[in-house]
């Protein structure tokens, strides 16, 4: 009898809706990195032509330039442009008012305008104080002022749409690193209400920075907990999807900073030696029906052998790189509490 009652109770706990928390909607391949094209880490989206943007974060300089692939939206690679910059390039987009395309030269701390058909390469923007930056992510607000992401340093750099000098706009001891891996301040974006919201990567959390006329308040942490909070972006409902570089996923919050779904996961290795899912995701962005992420599959002991982390000896593995898609239409969340 009791034999019978634990099994007719183990199978309706099993099959119960509200068992699992999180139903992960899966990452699918979207486009391969061709050849000898390495850690795609940027990424954006012609809004105009449908056309992807991958910038290369070749950190270990096995090309005397800086790269960014692009693919047309069926995931085709068309071309690949060749930078006047270092090879370590990070994050990119395009400026909503101007539509030029902004290029964060990581290796020699510069914001570089280039051309997206020609690769023709010129310096946008350079921080006032550009010692020992590390320019990591850009943003605009509804201005076209440019914002950029500083890991290294603690700051966020402000510009004009016309480039020039950036300023200090924010400098807090919430945006330096204080974990690993060693980059603080990343992904940023402005919510509806005008809100910036900054991923410090090595901290584990999301800040917020709220604005008034153009002026930054005092940084608060939003939320913590999310493992290598990378890349950011906010949808039309201001929930924020973070790249998740050390969970291999993307966390969506909402409002309130509530996790409200966990997308994606690492499935292994193909026989190319390309990532099965996500792989130390870093950044996202909404085009159509998907969010697509690249998959920079770091290894983090090239920077230091301490460094580590549960997936390291994946990451070494690959030798092929590539860029993953997810349905953006969530998932419902089992909440035993409704």
């Amino acid at each position: 009898m009791y034999r019978t009652v634990f099994l007719a109770a183990l199978l309706v706990f099993t099959l119960s809706p509200a068992a699992p928390a999180w139903n992960r909607s899966p990452a699918v391949e979207f486009a391969v990195l061709p050849q000898p094209l390495r850690h795609p880490e940027g990424l954006t989206v012609d809004r105009l032509t449908g056309d992807f943007y991958v910038s290369d974060f070749d950190y270990q300089g096995t090309s005397a330039s800086g790269r960014i692939a692009v693919f047309a939206r069926s995931g085709r690679w068309l071309r690949t442009l060749v930078l006047e910059s270092s090879p370590a390039l990070l994050g990119l987009d395009f400026h909503p008012i101007t539509h030029q395309l902004l290029v964060l030269d990581f290796g020699a701390g510069k914001v570089l305008r280039v051309d997206p058909v020609t690769g023709a390469t010129a310096v946008f923007a350079v921080p006032a104080d550009p010692s020992g930056t590390g320019l990591n992510a850009l943003t605009f607000d509804a201005a076209g002022n440019v914002y950029v992401s500083d890991s290294f340093r603690g700051i966020i750099w402000k510009t004009g749409a016309a480039g020039g000098t950036m300023a200090a706009w924010v400098t807090s001891p919430l945006l330096l690193p204080n974990g690993v891996p060693p980059f603080g301040a990343n992904g940023l974006a402005f919510n509806s209400a005008g809100v910036l919201f900054v991923a410090n990567t090595a901290n584990d959390t999301v800040v917020q920075i709220p604005v008034a006329n153009g002026i930054p308040g005092s940084p608060t942490v939003f939320v913590n907990s999310i493992n290598g909070a990378d890349g950011l972006i906010i949808d039309e409902a201001d929930n924020l999807w973070v790249a998740a570089n050390q969970a291999d996923e993307i966390v969506v919050v909402d409002p309130s900073g509530k996790a409200i779904a966990k997308l994606g996961d690492f499935d292994g290795i193909a026989p190319d030696n390309s990532p099965v899912g996500l792989l130390f995701p870093a950044s996202p962005v909404f085009f159509g029906e998907f969010v697509y992420v690249t998959n920079l599959a770091l290894d983090l002991r090239d920077f230091n052998p301490q460094f580590n982390a549960v997936d390291s000896q994946y990451t070494a593995e690959v030798t092929t790189w590539n860029v993953a898609r997810i349905s953006r239409h969530l998932p419902p969340v089992h909440d035993r509490t409704r």
